[in-house]
């Protein structure tokens, strides 16, 4: 065995290009096997770092595993681990008592084998349970041989009975058998790594020679960097294992590996130059990516997170990782990754994927996230560190959850986190500040912070899938990535606002922002009556490329999906489009009885400023002559909450308003069904809306709703009953009940496509919404071409442009403001500022095109500062600003001029 070989990382910066892992990997890989050339202690290498014996190295990565599952005695003796100990006590005793009450086909009562894999994967889960619960120090069970001899023999059970027989195995989900089913038994190796060696010394290298034949997606029993199965969470997960497959083996040449390939996932992925083909990882804007095009950061972004903080603390002075540089870059991602997407301590959902059907909460996710966070400052530089401990503090400030640090996998992190809440000398601190625009544009994502508020929208296009279904998760997917929004109000209880009760009873037709065409779909099971479209012969498996591409996450048929952004202030532009299976289905390449459904149609404006987001949708209609649904926004409530909804009508007259809580009408809808709930009381609606306050006395919430332009709305006030079950097979019959509150613009079948403006205004009194009457907001141009609006107060004018040519913004008559012409494709923003001067963003939304275009008439203008890439030259009555936005993949570029 070879010398651990440590990976310097000097080079590597927040970002870290992936150019710098092609230099560093291949001479990992030689000298992993390479004999050692100094003894443990040695003299330092020229690039400083120490050598380390193998077997050093190899018990210190099987010492530090143990201390972040089972915790130290110094830690342990701490009050406040206790919760966290006597958990895993507990834990351990119930599993000990399943195993006493195991009847036939079962190491565990009530868990059979044979054909479950899911099961299979929950009798090692059980195992490693019992067998940290004898590693914890100073727990009740800690070094009892006995139990940890009957863990092992359940472990040689499970391998002859259900394990062994490659034959037999890896039915069900590939994930089970490549990944869950391997980080149980790894852990498991670790913990009685004595035990094994002493009591069944050849259980240990029969496993692994399992685990490596179970991984099958892989190449010779490893890691296949080009296996479409072998990418960002997935590969972290299958990389550790086999860092603690090593440290049990003694193999130095397997971790050396494990850690080289698993270093790749830090590489900031470029889309234009693409490693080992892979799209899944994070990218330059914040955005991360799985399954090839899913937005995930909130599910497998967050369990990437979890897995690589915990492999640099077991990793920690075993020569195998050396700096601080990776800590850096995992810094960079909770800033500018997570942290836009946590809302007073709740994840939001648009980056979730199927987890959204899920029971757990947003709240549930942070904890996560959180337990990452404190785990990272301990290993970061001073000033890093305390940016860390800051935001730690934040969170748990703002959070209207109470975060139970018991939920933490580490003892060593919930003492590490109550040291952090205990010190004065840190304030609480966000690590953004609390005006921002995110433009996650490399996963069609879009989040807007403001104090009061935030806004989080979801789009598609030919790069992003519109949703995620899987195994009988969100079973009611199809419009969650067409321009649906989440609009978070401070100082609520988010599951109250949203969450998987959100879905549950709000109709999948009438997510807020969505423009769907009234019928009915059925879910997959229902459709094919399993969880998956089963056609082998035509390439559909449980796990087939074409399962993929038509059915679990299918993409969108359309470019634009992306906008602008100016410091605090943005925009995003978004073409609805069919799916890529419909479009396959037409095309006549799909089979007979694969089931596609053709989407409406719309072109749609996001422009977001400080207290308004103002929302232009032209072109909306049906091409196969359906009545469409727009809606402007959906919120539930509690049963008993007191809603009240005023308005006021165009003609100045009051309208008449409506009243829930127990008042409120009650239905029990099937999910499927997209028809019109209780209208409003009078049909006041009809008579036009200037604008609407949805208020929630009891949450002490409001939001306002501006009507600009377009078809009078409807407004709906419904209370509906649900099972938690409609939206994932295997939650629980949980019926829930909720008020729905809906706006939404109705379309009957056969009306010509149709263009509205309205503008969503969080926390609105009704004294400001009476200023939008002559207030500042402008809508300049809507169209399928162009889409303008003038905010007056802010200085703003804001335009999306979404057909190739020139395009002139319409001068105004009521504001004052550039006159621009904008060669489309292109998102703009202008802001004119109180000297004169003109600070401008552009970006190409499409993100295929080399240069976008815009002139601005008048005064000739020069450059006070821009970004690189953007050029100015002087024409006839005015000034071409020309940016190079190729290869930029959506990303915005500025300049000020005077």
């Amino acid at each position: 065995m070879g010398v651990p070989v440590p990976v310097p990382r000097r080079t590597l910066l927040t970002t870290l290009p992936a150019a710098a892992l092609v230099a560093l990997t291949p001479p990992l890989r030689a000298r992993a096997a390479s004999p050692p050339d100094r003894a443990s202690g040695g003299p330092a290498r020229s690039d400083g770092t120490t050598l380390v014996d193998p077997a050093t190295a190899h018990a210190a990565v099987r010492d530090n595993m143990v201390a972040v599952f089972a915790g130290t005695a110094e830690v342990n003796a701490r009050p406040d681990v206790a919760g966290k100990l006597a958990a895993i006590e507990t834990t351990a005793r119930t599993r000990l008592a399943a195993l006493d009450g195991a009847g036939p086909g079962e190491l565990f009562q009530g868990v059979p084998l044979g054909t479950s894999d899911p099961n299979l994967t929950t009798s090692f889960q059980y195992l490693y349970e019992i067998a940290l619960a004898t590693r914890v120090p100073g727990g009740a069970l800690a070094g009892d041989t006995a139990v940890r001899r009957r863990v092992i023999d359940g472990l040689a059970w499970l391998y002859d009975q259900y394990y062994g027989d490659q034959d037999r195995g890896y039915y069900g989900n590939w994930h089970n058998w490549e990944i869950g089913i391997s980080w149980h038994v790894s852990r498991t190796l670790v913990l009685l790594h004595a035990d094994l060696a002493a009591y069944r010394p050849d259980l240990t290298p029969t496993y692994v020679a399992a685990m490596d034949g179970y991984l099958r997606n892989g190449r010779d029993g490893d890691v296949d960097l080009d296996s479409r199965f072998h990418t960002g969470a997935n590969l972290v997960d299958i990389t550790t294992n086999r860092i603690l497959q090593g440290a049990v083996l003694g193999d130095d040449a397997r971790i050396s590996k494990a850690v080289a390939d698993q270093l790749t996932v830090f590489a900031t992925i470029d889309p234009y130059q693409l490693r080992h083909g892979v799209t899944d990882g994070y990218y330059a804007d914040g955005s991360f990516i799985q399954h090839a095009s899913v937005a995930y950061t909130g599910s497998y972004g967050r369990n990437l997170l979890t897995r690589v903080v915990q492999t640099i603390k077991i990793l920690q002075g075993t020569g195998y990782l050396t700096g601080d540089e990776l800590v850096r870059v995992v810094q960079g991602w909770v800033a500018n990754a997570f942290a836009p997407l946590i809302f007073e301590g709740w994840m939001m959902e648009i980056v979730k994927g199927r987890a959204v059907s899920r029971t757990t909460t947003g709240y549930t996710d942070v904890a996560a996230v959180v337990e990452a966070v404190v785990d990272l400052s301990g290993h970061a530089a001073d000033a890093d560190a305390a940016a860390l401990r800051g935001y730690v503090k934040f969170v748990r400030e703002n959070s209207r959850a109470t975060l139970n640090p018991t939920s933490f996998v580490s003892p060593v992190s919930i003492a590490r986190y109550a040291d952090i809440l205990a010190d004065s000398t840190t304030p609480a601190a966000d690590l953004n500040p609390p005006a921002r625009h995110a433009a996650f544009n490399a996963m069609d994502r879009t989040v807007h912070h403001r104090p009061g508020y935030a806004f989080a929208l979801a789009r598609n296009s030919r790069r992003i899938s519109k949703y995620e279904y899987m195994n009988g998760e969100n079973l009611l997917p199809w419009f969650q990535g067409e321009g649906a929004h989440h609009l978070y109000l401070a100082g609520q209880d988010q599951t109250e606002a949203y969450g998987v009760d959100y879905y549950t009873v709000v109709s999948p037709y009438r997510l807020a922002g969505v423009t769907a065409p009234v019928e009915e779909r059925r879910s997959v099971p229902e459709l094919y009556g399993t969880p998956w479209y089963d056609n082998p012969e035509r390439g559909f498996t449980s796990s087939s490329e074409s399962q993929n591409t038509y059915v679990y996450f299918p993409r969108g048929s359309h470019d634009h999906s992306g906008g602008a952004s100016l410091g605090a202030y943005g925009t995003a532009g978004f073409v609805q489009s069919d799916d890529v299976a419909y479009l396959a289905k037409r095309a006549g390449q799909l089979p007979d009885d694969f089931v596609a459904y053709r989407n409406a149609t719309a072109t749609k404006s996001w422009f977001m400023f400080d207290d308004e987001i103002v929302v232009l949708a032209a072109g909306v209609g049906d091409g196969a002559g359906r009545a469409v649904t727009t809606t402007v926004d959906s919120r539930i409530a509690r049963p008993t909450d007191a809603i009240t909804v005023t308005g006021l009508l165009r003609d100045g007259r009051p309208w008449p308003g409506m009243v829930g809580g127990s008042a409120s009408g009650t239905r029990d809808t099937a999910p499927g069904s997209s028809g019109p709930g209780v209208a409003a009381a009078g049909g006041g609606t009809r008579a036009g809306l200037a604008w609407l306050r949805y208020a929630n006395a009891s949450q002490g919430t409001a939001v306002g709703y501006v009507f600009l332009a377009g078809p009078a709305p409807t407004v709906s006030l419904d209370t509906v009953t649900r099972s938690r079950r409609v939206v994932r097979t295997a939650n629980p019959d949980t019926p829930v009940t909720r008020q729905v509150f809906s706006v939404t613009v109705e379309q009957p079948a056969g009306a010509p496509p149709a263009a509205f403006a309205y503008a969503l205004v969080p926390n609105a009194t009704e004294q400001r919404l009476r200023t939008y009457r002559n207030g500042p907001l402008e809508v300049l141009v809507n169209t399928t071409r162009i889409q303008a609006v003038r905010h007056a107060g802010l200085g703003i004018l804001a335009a999306n442009v979404f057909a190739p040519g020139r395009h002139d913004v319409p001068v105004s008559g009521r504001t004052r403001g550039p006159r621009l012409s904008i060669d489309g494709p292109a998102s703009v923003l202008i802001r004119t500022e109180p000297d004169g001067g003109l600070a401008i963003a552009v970006a190409d939304p499409t993100t295929r095109r080399d240069t976008v275009a815009v002139t601005l008439r008048g005064r000739r203008l020069r450059t006070v500062t821009a970004d690189p890439e953007v050029r100015l030259r002087r024409v006839p009555g005015g000034t071409r600003i020309e940016v190079r936005t190729w290869h930029a993949y959506g990303r915005s570029f500025t300049a000020t001029l005077r």
